[in-house]
């Protein structure tokens, strides 16, 4: 007779009570309770403790290489606070035949300003551009509610009694968005899934079963090293990652000033007239601005102090930052800082160099907020 499986309710992965080190470790008194979960989630949700893991990058993808293999109907959900950096390259050749759903989560982070439809618009070429033609682009706010329940319904049209797999990479609040149908639908609520704003908490499946006898399946978030996020330690990651409105910050700039972004980033005007520059960050991040010439200077004897986070048990671990050039011809262009945020040069005709830590993605967009 084969030994039942136990997998954690919080993170999917199978439940041992041997190794304490070892990945799925929970104690033996853990099995009797209704619910159980693995010594990892149990930290993570009661004292915000976090434990590295084992599973390699190629786990991740070994899992969702086998969504092509099903029926099904896959949710894809994205930051929309950094799309470019939670986006899942070749995500069309892993989900086969199926339907793609994209979500944005993270409305209720921008600017009450923006156009929506703008931005479903850039999300539906941004999608196409990456390869993926969505069957339809919604968008919501998993933590705070908004649009779940729209989106809730918009997947059991689209299912067609179906399963469901929720993909995307790690803290795009794909587990949150599960958390709240759960919670709207009158489920139960001690099943919730593990949740925090730290990388790779879900480890394997997790699978929510449905009336109609499909499920729903949360699956593990595959890392984009090229996020901030990765580079940042996990006790400062709250300072950098926004957690209501962003308050966008005008600067108005001369040839030859720099501004810091705490110690993560460098943003230099570098050439053209006096311009305007609109910096979408966490309003907890400190900017500072100086004179180009003095910017190395700054940089060398204040990271880890004045310039933070980095703060200083983790300054001496933080790659060194990297210069990207552009030079912008079209009014209200966005340079994107992978999980930083962005800043939209109101101006054209100037030349621009933003600096990242080794590893972390630049780029250059078309503004998504008019």
């Amino acid at each position: 007779m084969e030994e039942t499986v136990i997998t954690c309710a919080g993170c999917g992965v199978e439940i041992q009570t041997e190794d304490k080190q070892a990945l799925g470790y929970a104690p033996k008194s853990a099995l009797e309770r209704d619910v159980i979960i693995c010594q990892r989630c149990f930290r993570l949700t009661h004292y915000n403790e976090v434990q590295d893991v084992s599973l390699t990058d190629d786990d991740f993808l070994k899992l969702l290489n086998t969504l092509g293999h099903t029926d099904s109907l896959i949710v894809k959900v994205v930051d929309i606070f950094d799309f470019n950096g939670s986006w899942l390259p070749g995500l069309h050749r892993f989900v086969g035949n199926n339907d793609v759903l994209l979500v944005g989560n993270k409305v209720d982070l921008l600017p009450k300003s923006l156009k929506r439809n703008r931005l479903i618009n850039w999300m539906k070429k941004s999608a196409k551009e990456n390869g993926l033609k969505p069957v339809d682009v919604l968008l919501m706010s998993a933590d705070k509610g908004e649009g779940v329940l729209e989106i809730a319904s918009e997947i059991d049209r689209l299912r067609d009694g179906r399963d469901v797999y929720v993909v995307g990479c790690t803290n795009v609040g794909k587990s949150t968005f599960i958390n709240r149908i759960i919670k709207e639908f009158g489920g139960d609520t001690e099943q919730l899934i593990t949740t925090s704003h730290f990388p790779g908490t879900t480890l394997d499946m997790i699978d929510i079963p449905l009336d109609d006898g499909s499920a729903l399946y949360d699956t593990p978030g595959i890392i984009n090293h090229h996020q901030m996020a990765h580079y940042v330690d996990k006790k400062e990651l709250k300072e950098i990652t926004p957690k209501k409105e962003i308050k966008p910050m005008v600067f108005q700039l001369n040839e030859g000033q720099t501004l810091y972004f705490g110690g993560m980033a460098r943003f230099d005007f570098v050439s053209g007239d006096r311009s305007s520059f609109t910096c979408f960050t966490s309003n907890d991040l400190k900017i500072h601005r100086t004179k180009r010439e003095k910017a190395d200077e700054l940089y060398k004897n204040h990271l880890g102090e004045l310039l933070t986070p980095p703060g200083k048990e983790s300054v001496l671990d933080f790659p060194p930052l990297v210069k990207h050039e552009f030079t912008i011809k079209e009014v209200k262009s966005d340079i994107v800082i992978s999980g930083l945020g962005w800043i939209t040069i109101n101006d054209r005709n100037v030349k621009v160099e933003a600096y990242a830590p080794k590893g972390v993605g630049v780029s250059i967009r078309e503004s998504i907020i008019s």
